[in-house]
């Protein structure tokens, strides 16, 4: 190209460029005197919202391929949840870099964010220290059956602030799902105790009552029982067995016996026979009903075997005590066996 040609290329598009210059500056000093900002930290503005949806459509292109390639809904949430930690780390850091480029180093700038965070937002930071203490010991995860303070439930979601979980029990019995919904702050890991159900050993201990009447042959009554929950129950001893072993390679967990066992117990009205087994967590409820409608059935036809409850009874120990224990009727007191009472002819 001709020097002459280029020349006045380069004065044709001069103003042009000037001319741009000029309003892109016209609209900074608006934007300065109208919300009050610099063009320095409109220009960190910008670039901060720019970064943040950079990282949010990232984010979202992810979680869209991971949809339509993973079937199991499982997965997905966890690349979802994962996917969505790592976009919020990567915007913090992009967006502290841009208002904060004479902090180059990173310990200094996670220092400072830190001890702000510490004096402004304990509970959120706590919170948050409880997130990656989920994170690191693992204590419970999706799907497990929990217990924390007085709050039990399935745990359906864990988050940077609060876990959530599908509440069992309260008024309803046998550990059943109430249908609320409860969420929970990540900080009181630190401060409450916290039951797994499900963790390494999948089954629990399980007791069910049964009160036979004295006058009942209670020796009977507890081999029907004992023999209805090897029925029931007895099944999953063998799989227990292998969960105990693997569990016991983590945790000191010994049992000696995984088989049903029946206890006997005397109370004011009557024989109590208590029925120990084993059952998965979330089967208590309908092992307990299968368990109780043989004992009613096996019952019924034992004509010496009777339910019992309370109730109130007249005791007459001169008829009805033992022979060598009976009490002396009224009127033979400080007389001899063959001596009448007082009064008669």
């Amino acid at each position: 190209m001709p020097p002459k040609v280029l020349i006045s290329l380069l004065q044709a598009v001069a103003p042009e460029s000037e001319a741009s210059d000029t309003l892109a500056r016209s609209l900074g000093e608006w934007l300065r005197s109208w919300v009050g900002l610099s063009p320095d930290t409109q220009a960190k503005i910008l670039q901060s919202a720019v970064a943040i949806l950079v990282v949010w459509l990232i984010r979202k292109l992810v979680v869209r391929v991971v949809d339509r390639r993973l079937e199991e809904a499982r997965l997905r949430y966890q690349w979802s949840k994962g996917s969505a930690y790592v976009a919020f780390v990567l915007a913090i850091v992009l967006v502290g870099h841009i208002w904060l480029e004479a902090l180059r180093s990173l310990g200094t700038f996670l220092g400072l964010v830190g001890a702000g965070l510490a004096i402004a937002l304990r509970d959120p930071v706590v919170n948050l220290a409880g997130w990656i203490f989920l994170l690191w010991r693992r204590p419970f995860e999706l799907g497990d059956r929990i217990q924390i303070g007085s709050h039990a439930g399935d745990v359906v979601d864990v988050r940077i602030f609060q876990f959530t979980m599908l509440e069992i029990g309260n008024w309803v019995d046998a550990d059943q799902s109430t249908g609320r919904v409860i969420h929970v702050p990540n900080a009181r890991v630190f401060t409450e105790p916290l039951a797994n159900y499900t963790l390494e050993f999948d089954y629990i201990w399980n007791e069910l009552p049964v009160l036979v009447t004295f006058e009942s042959d209670w020796e009977r009554a507890k081999a029907i029982l004992l023999e209805v929950a090897e029925e029931v129950a007895g099944e999953v001893v063998e799989e227990a067995q292998r969960a105990v072993k693997r569990a016991s390679r983590k945790y000191l967990i010994h049992y000696r016996n995984l088989t049903p066992i029946v206890y006997t117990t005397v109370k004011e009205s009557g024989v109590l026979l208590t029925v120990r087994f084993l059952t998965p967590a979330r089967q208590r409820r309908g092992r307990s009903e299968a368990m109780w409608e043989r004992i009613l059935r096996a019952f019924r036809e034992e004509p010496r075997i009777e339910l019992a409850y309370p109730t109130r009874r007249l005791f007459l120990n001169p008829l009805e005590g033992k022979e060598d224990a009976r009490a002396a009727p009224p009127g033979w007191v400080g007389r001899g066996p063959g001596e009448p009472p007082s009064g008669a002819g």
